[in-house]
């Protein structure tokens, strides 16, 4: 992939990556999978669509916070009652969603086992007008375009 420049008309979408918790090599990746991984990533990066990728640790490391009418809860990790939990995330600007999705199953492909989720990202236009108006006193847009490249 060429090196491109980021174009407004372009997307971000988020590619969730979800593991068998119950399988510790998932969490334990070999070097090969390592040099793998670090080659797509480095496509990734080259070509420009790569704006954020990061692994996470497996769930005894997290807590999920649950808000609900009744109140807040804090649940600690591991989370026994999933079998796939979220091992890491990239977001992408991509031209579409095709795009989003042929990146994904390359991803995937480096996996013995896994499951991709592709998702595209809310941006400000995306909100209906009087949202975007309402909003307008807020400099989200401002915000979010100095996370973004």
């Amino acid at each position: 992939m060429a090196p491109s420049t980021v174009r407004g008309d372009d997307m971000r979408y988020l590619l969730i990556h979800k593991l068998d918790e119950s399988r510790p090599e998932a969490w334990n990746p070999s070097p090969e999978f390592i040099e793998a991984m670090g080659a797509f990533m480095t496509e990734c990066a080259e070509s420009g669509v790569l704006l954020a990728a990061e692994g996470v640790h497996d769930s005894s490391e997290g807590a999920i916070i649950r808000k609900t009418g009744s109140g807040t809860s804090v649940t600690d990790g591991p989370f026994t009652e999933a079998r796939e939990v979220i091992g890491g995330f990239a977001v992408l600007q991509v031209d579409s969603r095709e795009q989003a999705i042929e990146l994904g199953q390359r991803f995937a492909g480096l996996f013995e086992e896994v499951s991709v989720e592709v998702r595209r990202v809310m941006e400000f236009e995306d909100l209906p007008d009087d949202v975007q108006t309402q909003q307008g006193s807020h400099d989200i847009e401002a915000v979010q375009g100095g996370l973004r490249p």
